[in-house]
């Protein structure tokens, strides 16, 4: 079966899913699912619609005109793609190595459905774990002199991959305003805490000061502005006055392997539209 997604969002107003539905019908497509949500404060639409191109009646090109007639008409903006693509990765990572083993491992599960083009880093420890996946590594020192040109390098690398999402693994670096612009919405950060609580850096000897009952972990996209990007996905658990900060930490990285993974399957699978600052996480 050859699914197809298609994720639109704009202003609402009383139509908008009977068209959809009418362009995809009238050209074949048989909707397997789809799932809407209207937010009335701000007046905007949003929807996720999969549907099976086994017996359209013309081709996708066509297919994608009409939709673009149709969104344009409604002032919305649309993105469609195929599950027979698999999106290209690049992963971040400094010397921590939970979240790199946890990604390599589900991707080689199976449990993410896309390819891990490259492992980037800051520092050469972690080349061995790469290497036990067989994904490539390169390191990329980072120094406040060095930076821009090596990110200019970073960025070339990307380019020659094809890479189309940039993970933060626990990437201890703040990346420059242009390497976001380039991969706008496509870099995906894990902040060891339940954002917006203890932004930067040291959140869990943070939280142990306040005496914090709860820690969590948040993978959100990287903006300009510093752990304040969209949010993708979040958990906490517990803890008490009995925990060290390295008790905290020991709890918390459990919850990052797991937020991360969980955030960057959504974006994989197409689930996720941005807006103010905010996301819709279809289920």
């Amino acid at each position: 079966m050859t699914i197809a997604t298609l994720l639109v969002s704009g202003p609402d107003r009383p139509g908008l899913v009977a068209a959809l539905a009418q362009v995809l019908y009238g050209h074949g497509a048989n909707i397997l699912d789809a799932d809407q949500h209207s937010d009335p404060e701000a007046g905007w639409f949003f929807q996720r619609i999969r549907f099976d191109q086994r017996e359209l009646r013309t081709d996708s090109t066509s297919l994608r005109h009409a939709i673009a007639e149709v969104s344009e008409r409604l002032g919305m903006t649309w993105r469609l793609e195929s599950s027979t693509r698999r999106k290209k990765v690049a992963i971040f990572v400094s010397k921590y190595d939970h979240c790199l083993f946890d990604l390599l491992w589900r991707h080689r599960a199976g449990e993410l459905e896309c390819d891990v083009a490259l492992v980037v880093s800051n520092h050469s420890d972690l080349g061995p774990v790469a290497a036990q996946f067989g994904i490539p590594f390169h390191v990329f020192p980072i120094a406040k002199e060095t930076k821009a040109e090596e990110e200019e390098k970073e960025l070339a690398m990307l380019a020659e991959h094809g890479v189309e999402l940039v993970v933060l693994a626990r990437y201890m670096q703040i990346l420059s305003a242009d390497l976001i612009a380039k991969f706008r919405g496509s870099i995906i950060n894990i902040h060891h805490s339940f954002l917006p609580a203890f932004v930067g850096q040291r959140p869990y000897h943070r939280a142990r000061e306040r005496g914090v009952k709860l820690i969590g972990a948040t993978a959100h996209y990287v903006t300009a502005d510093l752990d304040e990007g969209p949010i993708i996905e979040q958990d906490v658990t517990r803890c008490s006055h009995r925990d060290t900060v390295d008790e905290l930490v020991r709890k918390g990285r459990d919850l990052e392997k797991l937020v991360l993974a969980r955030a960057v399957r959504l974006h994989l699978q197409d689930r996720i539209l941005v807006y103010q600052n905010k996301t819709v996480v279809f289920d």
